[in-house]
C-alpha cells in the first residue's frame, strides 16, 4: 500500500529553471564554452560519460589562477533564474497527495536546492534519491525533502585542510540522455504507482523515455518537435501554474 495518490516526475532545465541549462549557467558565468564536446557528442564521437567527464575538465580549467573547489562551484549556482510558479506547482502537488521527483541531466545543486525546499518532517538521513546533508541544513532546517532528485553533475575529491573540497575528475552521473524511463519504472516500483497514477513534465527529446511510462504526458514550452508525439498535452505558457492545473485535473476526475 502506498502513502501517495500518484507520481509526477519534473525535468528541470527549461521547466523548474527558466534557462537554457543549468549547466550553461556556469558556462556563463565563468565565460567558457562546452562548444568542442557538444559538437562530438552530437557527432557520435562522445559518449555521454566522457561528455560530462570533458565538461567537468572544462569548468575546472577555466581559471589558470584559482581552484574550482566544491563550494565555488555552489557558490556560481547562486541566482539561478527561476520558471514563473516553481513553488506553486510543487507544493499543490504535494498537498494534493503526489510523490513527486525531479529527473534531470542538469547540474544537481540546483535541484536538491529546489528539493530542500519542501521539507519534511524527518531529520535528514541518506536515501536513494535524497539530497545532501549541507543542503538539508541550508536551506531545510536539517531535515530530509519530500522531494526524491535524480541529476547529473559533480562530485567532491579531496578536502583540504581549509575545509574546502576539490572537485573530482569524474562527474556524477545518474541521469541517461535518453533513459529517463527507467527511472521512471525504478519510482514506480520503489512507491508501488503504476502508470495509470504517473505523470511527467519536460520539454525535449530526452524526455521521451518519461513520457512514455506516464498516464499523463505534458510537453511544457517544447524545445523540439520531437517530443510532441509522445505527450498527451502542450502547454506553451511559461507558467507552472498551469502544469499543476492540468496534473490536479487528470488526477482528481
Amino acid at each position: 500500500m502506498t502513502e501517495f495518490r500518484y507520481l509526477v516526475c519534473l525535468d528541470m532545465d527549461r521547466v523548474l529553471v527558466d534557462h537554457m541549462s543549468t549547466w550553461q549557467y556556469v558556462y556563463d558565468k565563468l565565460m567558457i564554452s562546452n562548444e568542442e564536446s557538444f559538437k562530438l557528442y552530437n557527432q557520435g564521437l562522445l559518449d555521454e560519460w566522457d561528455w560530462i567527464k570533458l565538461d567537468i575538465a572544462l569548468i575546472k580549467n577555466s581559471q589558470p589562477n584559482a581552484t574550482i573547489t566544491d563550494g565555488k562551484l555552489r557558490s556560481l549556482m547562486e541566482g539561478m533564474p527561476m520558471m514563473k510558479n516553481w513553488r506553486l506547482l510543487i507544493d499543490g502537488l504535494l498537498k494534493d497527495g503526489a510523490k513527486v521527483a525531479i529527473v534531470s541531466g542538469g547540474l544537481q545543486q540546483t535541484a536538491k536546492d529546489i528539493a530542500a525546499h519542501f521539507p519534511s518532517t524527518k531529520p535528514w538521513s541518506r536515501r536513494w534519491g535524497g539530497i545532501d546533508r549541507f543542503t538539508a541544513r541550508r536551506i531545510g532546517g536539517g531535515n530530509d525533502s519530500q522531494l526524491s532528485v535524480f541529476t547529473n553533475g559533480w562530485l567532491r575529491g579531496i578536502r583540504h585542510a581549509n575545509g574546502n573540497y576539490e572537485v573530482d575528475d569524474y562527474g556524477r552521473y545518474q541521469v541517461q540522455m535518453n533513459g529517463k524511463g527507467a527511472i521512471v519504472k525504478m519510482l514506480q516500483r520503489r512507491y508501488a504507482l503504476s502508470k495509470s497514477k504517473t505523470a511527467s513534465v519536460g520539454d525535449s527529446a530526452g524526455d521521451i523515455g518519461m513520457f512514455q511510462e506516464s498516464d499523463l504526458a505534458i510537453c511544457f514550452n517544447p524545445w523540439d518537435e520531437r517530443p510532441l508525439d509522445y505527450c498527451h498535452a502542450v502547454i506553451e505558457e511559461k507558467d507552472l501554474a498551469l502544469v499543476l492545473a492540468r496534473i490536479k485535473s487528470h488526477f482528481n476526475k
